[in-house]
């Protein structure tokens, strides 16, 4: 039931991070993988060779998602239908944390933080979408989310608010798409151990605090949040339409962790 053999993902920031893991994932459970990616270094040389070595396609397609989607998402759209036109699988994975202050965030950190952690994901969606409607394919939508959208932090004001409205775009995109037989849902980490969080993480006290503030006392690498990308992609999800699933270890559900020897 979680196999993707015979399918065809495009996966959105798919070569570093969360998202290299959810294209390897997606690679082991059989499906062909065309990965859209910043650049073509070595990260993303890395992800392709461990999805090919599944015995799978894996492709690269180098695109800048920060920017306003009018001035690529035609040319990037075209450019899937002649790589890789049996794409049915679609991850929004692309996504950045660009913050400072709430008061020293300027215009142009905010609404790049917009354009790659929502518009790209609206807007590639609605292109992908638009040509199964019209062919009739029954695709499956996965947007990467994060806790940040019902959870928030300080010096995250942008962050925080592009990930609610992606939980909200789930939400929309699956009453406007299921209809069409199209489902769209969400995977939604806490934190978790990746080249841009790392830094915080490795370098302060911040894995014990989260450690002390998740249930399970985890912050995992990144390939936790890859198995339920393609469980919602797959026929075993066949029902679960608009749905955010937090992979967070308990975070997002303990209202007021205990201090170290309280009880």
């Amino acid at each position: 039931m979680n196999s993707l053999k015979g399918r065809h993902a495009l996966i959105s920031g798919g070569t570093r991070g969360i998202g290299s893991e959810i294209a390897v994932a997606v690679a082991n459970a059989g499906a062909d993988v065309l990965l859209i990616g910043l650049a073509d270094d070595a990260h993303a040389q890395a992800t392709l060779e461990r999805c090919r070595a599944a015995n799978v396609r894996a492709e690269l397609l180098c695109c800048d998602l920060s920017r306003s989607p009018e001035t690529y998402i035609n040319e990037l759209a075209g450019e899937v239908v002649k790589r890789m036109p049996e794409v049915d699988l679609l991850v929004n994975n692309a996504g950045t944390y660009l913050d400072v202050s709430y008061f020293e965030m300027d215009f142009d950190r905010y609404i790049k933080t917009m354009h790659l952690n929502v518009s790209a994901g609206y807007f590639l969606t609605q292109a992908i979408t638009k040509r199964w409607v019209d062919s009739g394919i029954a695709g499956r939508v996965v947007f990467t989310g994060s806790i940040n959208g019902i959870l928030s932090e300080p010096n995250h004001t942008a962050y925080d608010t592009s990930k609610g409205a992606v939980a909200a775009m789930v939400r929309s995109l699956c009453v406007t798409l299921a209809p069409h037989d199209i489902r769209v849902n969400a995977m939604a980490p806490g934190l978790v151990h990746t080249p841009l969080t790392g830094p915080a993480i490795d370098s302060n006290n911040l894995r014990r605090w989260m450690e002390l503030h998740t249930p399970n006392g985890k912050v995992p690498p990144a390939d936790v949040c890859a198995d339920t990308v393609v469980f919602l992609l797959s026929d075993a999800a066949r029902h679960i339409h608009g749905q955010t699933i937090y992979v967070d270890g308990g975070m997002s559900v303990w209202q007021q962790p205990d201090a170290p020897g309280t009880f």
